[in-house]
């Protein structure tokens, strides 16, 4: 069968995974809100409040994302009453939020840097936008490398 991705990569990932990902992910979280915190304080301008709302809505997303339990996007059980359904709309849902965290961010760096000439820095803008993207990358990290629930172990990540 011809992969996309490289075997060795498949067994990297499935070995390293639940090891690494979630603290890979907390560190993409973690430098996120870094981009932005040094944009806010190396920034001579008052940064209005409605330029924090993409960061803020991202954070939002990767919560939404993560209260999922994967097993119930897996298996669709006939006896069970929409748990199948609710789980696939909640995720549409959060990849909404998301997806307008990522809009909110572009037209900030837009609107507000770099089409407006008053503005002769546009490094707020586009802290902004890193920070939205690297926020969803963690959130989308974290949700493939965590394990199932599986009852077995006491402490998995899936167990919301």
């Amino acid at each position: 069968m011809n992969h996309l991705i490289a075997p060795q990569v498949i067994q990297f990932w499935e070995e390293k995974a639940k090891a690494y990902g979630p603290g890979v992910s907390g560190a993409l979280f973690g430098a996120g809100w870094w981009f932005w915190v040094d944009a806010c304080a190396a920034s001579s301008a008052r940064i209005p409040f409605v330029q924090y709302l993409p960061g803020f809505v991202a954070t939002v997303a990767l919560v939404m994302t993560n209260c999922i339990r994967r097993e119930d996007l897996d298996e669709y059980d006939t006896f069970d009453d929409g748990v199948y359904c609710r789980s696939r709309s909640w995720l549409f849902l959060a990849y909404i939020v998301s997806f307008g965290a990522i809009m909110g961010s572009v037209a900030v760096l837009l609107q507000s840097y770099a089409l407006n000439d008053a503005v002769d820095v546009v490094w707020p803008g586009v802290a902004g936008l890193f920070q939205v993207t690297l926020i969803l990358a963690a959130g989308l990290l974290l949700f493939v490398s965590r394990t199932p629930a599986d009852g077995s172990a006491p402490s998995s990540y899936g167990t919301f």
